[in-house]
């Protein structure tokens, strides 16, 4: 569902426009694609999405007020599924999305004032994957992205004051791989996951202040990806898993961010990737309990008062990767409890005030192996577990 809710210009007689959005959905959801392919020339394309409630508001030129409040209650899945036995071509995209909620509000040359409440309490699982044993393929990126709760801001020589509040009961997955005989060229697989998710993009002059408020009581987010290459050229194998993240990046006048995160689920990252002759293989798994991200690239502002709790199930990440001979090979393992950074610029006169509490009450593990049997030019692991991390800067 997409509303336009005003198009056109703004004056100082012109009263905002009020819009409301309510969506509830109860049933199950199901998207499921299988390809078998023998043969493709230039590549294979699969995209398969499934999503309860979305919702997507824009103001363009003048100024509107929006309320919207969503919940779902039903099982969401998004299953892709490419069989491949010849060549799968030079550059094939496999994309499997699952939302339990999701919604964009955007403001462009304008002012947009919004309330969001966004309720999930049904499983959200996108799963992907490639089975070619004997197959080759040239490029491939194989994502799957599961979320709870996803909402977007996006300005754009706007301004907009909101809060956001989340909230997600139910298990997020995305999990999958990939098998090949032969990777001729670079092979991304990767997977996301995340509770509750929310990200602000702000262009050409604007400016923003919001309220998030991030509650993730599921019982577990996971990411997971398998990838096994017979030969492969460059891979990559990744895994993303966060009970709670906020991204918020504005290029403008003033950033102001509230952000309150609170954690329970078990979280884990898994990665892992086997390739028998390589070129340069990595596998790189991250995993967090509650993440905020908030910057000013060109604009003088930057307000953050950040709050974070991870509590119960705890953060897992794991990273390997396993060869016979080859050149460059690599595992990173991060795994951290409550994650937060700001960044200001100073030659835009940057000024930051930021305000940051931050509790992890539970185990943090990371781990990452790599084994080379035979050969490899270089072998790198890298493995990095943190209760609590805070990083702001002033810079240009």
């Amino acid at each position: 569902m997409c509303a336009i809710l005003a198009v056109g210009t703004a004056t100082s007689q012109t009263a905002p426009v009020q819009g409301s959005n309510d969506q509830l959905n109860l049933g199950a959801l199901f998207a499921d694609q299988t390809l078998d392919v023998v043969t493709a020339d230039e590549g294979v394309t699969a995209t398969t999405t499934a999503g309860a409630n979305t919702f997507g508001a824009t103001v363009v030129g003048a100024d509107a007020a929006l309320t919207s409040n969503q919940v779902n209650q039903g099982a969401v899945t998004a299953h892709g599924v490419v069989n491949a036995s010849g060549s799968m071509g030079e550059s094939s995209n496999i994309a499997t999305t699952a939302v339990g909620n999701s919604g964009t509000a955007t403001a462009a040359y304008g002012t947009l004032t919004g309330f969001m409440v966004q309720t999930n309490t049904g499983a959200v699982t996108a799963r992907s994957q490639i089975e070619g044993e004997t197959a080759q393929a040239g490029d491939v990126i194989e994502t799957s992205q599961a979320a709870g709760n996803s909402q977007g801001l996006l300005m754009v020589n706007g301004s907009m004051g909101a809060r956001v509040s989340q909230n997600n009961q139910a298990d997020v997955a995305a999990d999958g791989g990939a098998i090949l005989h032969y990777v001729a060229g670079t092979a991304v697989v990767a997977g996301t996951a995340a509770g509750n998710n929310i990200d602000l993009t702000g262009a050409d002059q604007s400016a923003a202040r919001v309220i998030t408020d991030q509650n993730n009581g599921a019982a577990n987010v996971t990411a997971t990806k398998f990838t096994a290459y017979g030969n492969s050229n460059l891979t990559t194998t990744a895994a993303t898993a966060s009970g709670n993240n906020l991204n918020a990046a504005n290029e403008g006048t003033l950033l102001d961010v509230a952000s309150h995160q609170y954690n329970t689920a078990y979280v884990r990252a898994q990665a892992e990737a086997t390739s028998y002759e390589f070129g340069g293989a990595q596998a790189t798994a991250y995993g967090v309990g509650n993440s905020a991200m908030a910057s000013n690239a060109n604009g003088p502002g930057l307000v953050l008062d950040n709050v974070q709790v991870n509590d119960g199930g705890g953060v897992e990440v794991i990273a390997s990767f396993e060869g016979n001979t080859g050149y460059d090979a690599g595992a990173s393992a991060t795994a951290i409890g409550n994650a937060v950074s700001g960044y200001a610029c100073n030659l835009c006169s940057g000024t930051m005030s930021a305000t940051n509490s931050q509790s992890n009450n539970v185990d943090v593990s990371a781990r990452s192996t790599v084994t080379v049997r035979n050969s490899g030019r270089a072998v790198v692991g890298v493995s990095t577990a943190t209760g609590n991390n805070a990083t702001f800067s002033v810079t240009n």
